[in-house]
């Protein structure tokens, strides 16, 4: 062979050789990178005219991909749209999934390793690969009541509410106001999307928000639940215990108004008070000297216990285009008049709804703390059960012992106290109200109520919390208001 030919050759060799190369580059070692490339619109495409899965409500689709005479042949719907929207999110072209859509999206989509099997059979059966469905542990009845007593008040309102099951720690109900509907976010014209998105990113409303987990606000006289957990647990207190007292409470440290402490015109003894008597009025001078005499250690490692200062819940991770949930936080090392103010819910103490209903669920489960989840079951396209959430204690918040003399306080607090708007004809009730000071002149105090039923064998426990709605200032009250909203999400749950 001569040379002319010989180098030919050789380049020939070298450039086939780089092919291979390159070839396999891109089939082995860039392809993940390529399909996950959010430019990559082929794939984009693919994914959005997938048969997608159903969210379910029992056997009632919340979320669904209904067939489409267009490019992508299926089109994202949400029927209860404005109901579930804080739970669901919305799955929108290129990527932008929110809510249940983006944590359960593989299961949806059908790429989960648990449908593998079902994702086969559609591939010999030269079928598209069709999503799995994911049942809910919401209970329909529940969330409409939650969301009929929120959107029944006046004006504008910003709430939320959070119902559990208090043996297993099942979301059985999750309302956040004002909503949105989903459904305009996740057309196929995407301009309209676009100004749909960006009307609702300008509402100063915020219909984004979930506010049952991504809004943590001073919880005010709830978190009196975690400070008589304190007391009790410290081996000092019982239900019948004489607790400190008085009209007025002057913090250590402290001199002038600023560090007063009242209980704004409620009964609450003189040196000493029956601790029933101090729950049913909600006394914060009782309260405030309870913290402090615990210390800010003990109060702290208490409100641990119940779930502040950790993240355990992750279901609506980035739901609704935030990036991260809300925590419910303690301050890490209070002083004694900061103690004080962090016992009656003030101070730097935050907790979102979800959490104070981990408190009354925890003190209504004997103490124990389970981990809130909201998918039950993950079904394949064919209906068949393929993986079950199983139930998992976080804690033991408190003893038994003191879970039931919590009970007994807070059935008094429904039955002869501030809690009185939540009690049930012919069901004991376990309530407290809460009234939370915001810190700001020009924001209005923040409405709560807590609760669980039945009393001594609670079969639900609720959280509810109003942050803003059109009441006059002085008027505000977690009874008045939170206490009615729980009332008729707990009879929802016990008719059932």
């Amino acid at each position: 062979m001569n040379r002319p030919i010989r180098v030919v050759s050789i380049g020939c060799l070298l450039l086939f050789a780089a092919l291979l190369l390159n070839a396999t580059y891109l089939q082995y070692y860039a392809a993940s990178g390529y399909n996950d490339d959010a430019r990559n619109r082929r794939v984009v495409d693919a994914e959005y005219s997938r048969e997608r899965g159903a969210l379910l409500v029992g056997r009632t689709p919340i979320a669904e991909s209904v067939p489409s005479d267009d490019l992508y042949k299926f089109q994202r719907t949400y029927p209860d749209a404005k109901l579930y929207a804080g739970i669901t999110g919305y799955f929108g072209y290129g990527g932008t999934i929110t809510g249940l859509e983006k944590s359960q999206n593989d299961v949806l989509s059908g790429d989960d390793s648990r449908l593998f099997v079902d994702r086969l059979s559609d591939l010999l059966g030269d079928a598209g690969t069709r999503g799995g469905d994911v049942e809910l542990t919401i209970s329909a009845a529940a969330q409409q009541a939650a969301y009929d007593g929120l959107t029944a008040l006046p004006g504008d309102v910003q709430g939320a509410v959070v119902a559990l099951e208090p043996r297993t720690g099942k979301i059985l109900a999750m309302v956040t106001t004002p909503t949105f509907d989903p459904n305009k976010l996740a057309s196929h014209d995407f301009g309209a999307n676009q100004k749909a998105y960006e009307a609702l990113e300008a509402n100063a409303s915020q219909p984004l928000l979930n506010r049952a987990v991504q809004t943590a606000l001073p919880p005010g006289s709830t978190f009196k639940l975690v400070t008589a957990a304190a007391a009790i647990e410290s081996g000092k207190y019982d239900a019948s215990s004489m607790v400190p007292g008085g009209a007025t409470y002057q913090l250590p440290q402290t001199s002038g108004e600023s560090g007063l402490i009242d209980n704004e015109g409620r009964d609450c003894g003189t040196d000493t008070v029956a601790f029933t008597q101090a729950m049913e009025n909600s006394c914060n001078t009782v309260f405030a000297q309870l913290a402090v005499e615990v210390g800010g250690q003990a109060l702290r490692k208490q409100a641990e216990a119940f779930g502040f200062n950790s993240s355990w819940f992750d279901e609506l991770q980035g739901t609704n285009g935030r990036s991260t949930l809300a925590t419910s936080t303690f301050p890490e090392d209070p002083n004694p008049p900061q103690t004080g103010q962090s016992g009656i819910g003030q101070f730097e103490v935050r907790a979102t709804p979800l959490q104070m209903a981990m408190v009354a669920a925890g003190i209504a489960n004997q103490g124990k703390v389970m981990k809130p989840y909201l998918v039950d079951e993950v079904q394949s396209a064919d209906a068949d059960i393929v993986d079950t959430t199983k139930p998992e204690q976080l804690s033991q918040a408190v003893s038994a012992h003191t879970a039931d003399e919590l009970t007994e306080l807070l059935v008094a607090t429904v039955n002869d106290g501030t809690a009185s708007p939540a009690a049930i004809t012919g069901i004991q009730v376990a309530g407290k109200t809460g009234t939370a000071q915001s810190g700001q002149s020009d924001v209005p105090p923040y409405a709560w109520f807590v609760s669980f039923a039945p009393a001594d064998d609670a079969k639900v426990a609720v959280a509810v919390m109003i942050q803003s709605a059109d009441i006059d200032r002085d008027e505000i009250a977690g009874g008045t208001y939170g206490g009615p909203i729980a009332k008729k999400v707990m009879e929802a749950v016990l008719k059932q």
